[in-house]
């Protein structure tokens, strides 16, 4: 598989050789999102990270299993179904739905399985008790059914996050009732007659309740990819204590667990990080109504996956305008050469080592963007056959990106109709263009061109007659 992979390690703060448990084969599974609402594109880099990080690991020989969970029983859903005033599960349901749209809109390939949490209670209460029978867990003395894991009966406790227990703080909305250590944290919490809905509770040997949100991972993360797997994964955000405490839960329950943890940094808008509690969100949904749902793609692939993003309207349209300039490239040679095979291809040394050394994607885009250079030039001088080969080679890059303007995946049924209907107008005005050129009548040519650019369509002549593209 030629040089090994290197991924930073969140645990060791290192890079990594990466070695998969099994040869020629990867599990991951990385967090997905509690539907207590929409997805925002903060959540959304993350469902974009680790699918380019399957797209390469598909491409280097690996086959891949990606799990990413729905966690659709949780306190901030129940305090919605209150707020909205339907039921919870309905509620989740809604927001799955946007998930899947989202990531299907920015081009994601859907994960191998979905778990949700409320579909594996069996194997949470497995857990719980493994883990009390281990002294590392207790049921609360105070006869309301919760269940907590022992922070100080587990010494490693603060190993992912680089702390000492003694130095951490208890979370603000922590409830200390029951507690041995305010640290403690909620495996099972008890049914509360009056507050919360019924359906919402599952009986267990404490009584009726349902799982903690860390327990809900931790179970189903090994329910799938069995008690070791290879990387585990999201958002900076959760490595404390979501993290933390799934990665303890598993020891302490003499499951290895995650070798590899991997974060993808936050999304910045106004300086704070991307938040539904802050308030200063920006939902899939509606950024997609403003730009191509491709071009937000290019917006999150092109920083690091470590580095924080910052977002601006500003940065946005920058980040539409570069990247039509790679799609027009790849356009333009398609009208050359016709539609080439990119699927074998040959990579560029400079893209592989790129996306090797901790699929380095600002270094990965250099190298595509030498290849768009050299591909303009090979535009000018007619060499078709090199011609095919650079456009194969670019568009393989593209594509292990999930930045193919050329998959089927990026035109749905609706917008070919669209393109097409659009393509039929503006060929009618670049035919009275073409007349009114040939007739000597340039004026009325080039108000023409002026009409097309104030609906924000650019003409550029070609040796091949005018193509128009969409203004970025």
């Amino acid at each position: 598989m030629g040089v090994p992979l290197r991924l930073y390690d969140s645990a060791t703060r290192r890079l990594r050789d990466f070695e998969p448990v099994v040869a020629g084969e990867v599990g991951i599974y990385h967090c997905g999102l509690t539907v207590q609402g929409p997805p925002h594109i903060g959540h959304i880099r993350k469902e974009v990270t680790f699918d380019v990080l399957r797209r390469w690991l598909e491409h280097s020989g690996y086959r891949v299993t990606l799990v990413a969970n729905i966690t659709d029983v949780d306190d901030k859903v129940l305090a919605k179904e209150a707020e909205e005033h339907r039921p919870w599960w309905s509620i989740a349901y809604a927001n799955e739905r946007a998930l899947h749209a989202a990531y299907e809109a920015l081009g994601c390939l859907p994960p191998t399985y979905e778990p949700r949490a409320t579909g594996h209670i069996p194997e949470m209460l497995e857990l719980i008790n493994e883990l009390i029978a281990r002294d590392h867990a207790y049921v609360a003395p105070d006869g309301s059914g919760d269940v907590y894991f022992d922070v100080r009966s587990w010494p490693p406790y603060g190993e992912l996050s680089n702390q000492r227990i003694d130095d951490m703080e208890p979370a603000a909305d922590s409830d200390p009732r029951g507690k041995r250590d305010p640290r403690d944290f909620a495996l099972w919490k008890g049914f509360k007659k009056g507050e919360e809905p019924e359906t919402a509770a599952w009986p267990a040997p404490w009584g009726l309740g349902r799982p903690g949100w860390h327990l809900e991972c931790t179970a189903m993360a090994g329910k799938y990819l069995g008690p070791e797997f290879d990387i585990h994964g999201g958002g900076l955000d959760l490595r404390f204590p979501h993290h933390e405490n799934e990665l303890a839960q598993a020891r302490a329950a003499g499951r290895p667990f995650a070798r590899l943890w991997m974060h993808n940094a936050m999304v910045n808008l106004g300086g704070e990080k991307m938040s539904k509690s802050v308030g200063n969100f920006l939902m899939v949904s509606e950024v997609i109504k403003r730009v191509r749902p491709i071009d937000l793609r290019y917006f999150l692939v092109a920083p690091h996956y470590r580095s924080i993003v910052e977002y601006s309207e500003e940065s946005l349209a920058e980040a539409a305008t570069t990247f039509g300039r790679i799609e027009g490239y790849v356009v333009r040679a398609t009208e050359v050469t016709g539609v080439v095979d990119p699927t074998t291809a040959e990579l560029p040394a400079e893209f592989a080592d790129a996306m090797d050394d901790d699929l380095s994607t600002p270094a990965a885009l250099a190298a595509l963007q030498t290849g768009v250079r050299d591909g303009n030039k090979l535009l000018v001088d007619g060499d078709t056959e090199a011609l095919r080969d650079n456009l194969a080679s670019v568009r393989r890059m593209l594509g292990l990106l999930g930045l193919d303007p050329l998959d089927p995946g990026w035109a749905g049924d609706e917008g070919r109709d669209s393109m097409a209907i659009a393509d039929r107008l503006v060929q009618v005005l670049l035919e009275q263009r073409q007349q009114a050129r040939e007739r000597r009548d340039f004026a009325a040519a080039d108000a023409i061109r002026d009409q097309l650019r104030a609906a924000g369509v650019e003409v550029e002549d070609t040796p091949q007659g005018p193509r128009w593209t969409v203004a970025h």
